[in-house]
């Protein structure tokens, strides 16, 4: 059996007033960090994120490439329109604001800004290659090619189709991919569910 814990606003035994004052004045403080500061930003995992966790952080990753591309003036060889249609572009870019929001971090060593230049301009390198090998383009885009395996293809898996289409609207584009990926995570939750409630043989 646990004790109760008294109240943190009540006084402990043989604290004085003005023992009292500080110790509830440095909670609120901290408190007061905790919320302004928030949580140390987390590696994004884009497979196991709930529908409505997906959707926000996919238009918060949006509007963070959106702001990259123009103060750093990245090409598309690096950063195409098309660049959520692309798994590896997503993953990458994901990775490379998430290592942003933890060098900037209100709380970050002094030094962070340059280690995230640094990984920066390793990452910039990485994008070019997965940007050439995806064969996206400013005005054109096309699924990334994925290589078959003979004889290790699951059954349902299907080669996706590669053909090339020309970029118009791109922020179209993007909302209609928020909305299918949104859709197939509520789709593979409720299969999860459906599976769960079956009883077992």
């Amino acid at each position: 059996m646990t004790t109760p814990t008294p109240d943190d606003d009540q006084p402990t035994p043989g604290e004085d007033a003005a023992a009292q004052v500080q110790r509830v004045v440095a909670e609120q403080y901290a408190q007061h960090i905790t919320e302004v500061l928030g949580t140390v930003p987390r590696p994004i995992n884009w497979r196991t994120l709930p529908p409505e966790d997906l959707e926000a952080e996919l238009l918060e990753l949006n509007a963070w490439v959106d702001w990259l591309r123009h103060e750093y003036g990245l090409p598309a060889q690096i950063i195409p329109p098309m660049w959520h249609r692309h798994p590896e572009l997503l993953w990458e870019l994901s990775a490379l604001r998430q290592h942003w929001l933890f060098c900037y971090d209100p709380q970050a060593k002094g030094n962070q800004a340059l280690a995230w230049h640094h990984d920066f301009a390793l990452a910039r390198e990485r994008l070019r290659d997965w940007v050439t090998i995806a064969g996206t383009r400013l005005d054109r885009d096309r699924p990334t090619r994925i290589t078959p395996w003979p004889g290790g293809e699951s059954e349902d898996w299907t080669e996706p189709d590669t053909n090339e289409h020309p970029v118009t609207e791109r922020t179209d584009d993007f909302l209609a991919f928020v909305m299918e990926q949104v859709t197939q995570r509520i789709n593979e939750q409720n299969a999860i569910i459906e599976d769960l409630g079956r009883p077992k043989n």
